[in-house]
């Protein structure tokens, strides 16, 4: 079963930028697809980036396509989400999820495997 380990969070000023690494171990990542999602107090979790299983395809958030870049490195076993232009309103913890791919890319349930997190503060 793969693990998923998210780092490079932390507090950043508004319009500053954070990458976020998912490093997997386990298994290899390369046959998933891989989401971010974040979830900000007392909100759901959201959907906020996801890549197809060799990287050909990403889907963003509709807020969030501009500023942010999914990407992964299937050799390295990891996937990043850039975050570029922060606003406060991204503050969250945000989380890298492992899933089998299909049209649902967006939804929770879609994803298997789930890391613990890491906090993304952006201060005004």
């Amino acid at each position: 079963q793969v693990q998923l380990v998210e780092s490079g969070g932390g507090l950043v000023q508004a319009g500053g930028s954070l990458r976020l690494s998912c490093a997997a171990s386990g298994r290899t990542i390369s046959s998933y697809t891989m989401g971010w999602f974040r979830q900000a107090p007392v909100k759901e979790r959201e959907f906020v980036a996801a890549i197809s299983w060799r990287g050909r395809n990403t889907y963003y958030a509709g807020s969030l396509k501009g500023r942010f870049t999914v990407s992964r490195d299937n050799a390295k076993n990891t996937v990043y989400l850039q975050m570029n232009s922060l606003k406060p309103e991204d503050t969250a913890v945000y989380y890298c999820a492992a899933g089998s791919g299909g049209s649902n890319y967006h939804t929770l349930s879609s994803y298997d495997t789930w890391g613990q997190g890491t906090q993304v503060t952006v201060s005004s």
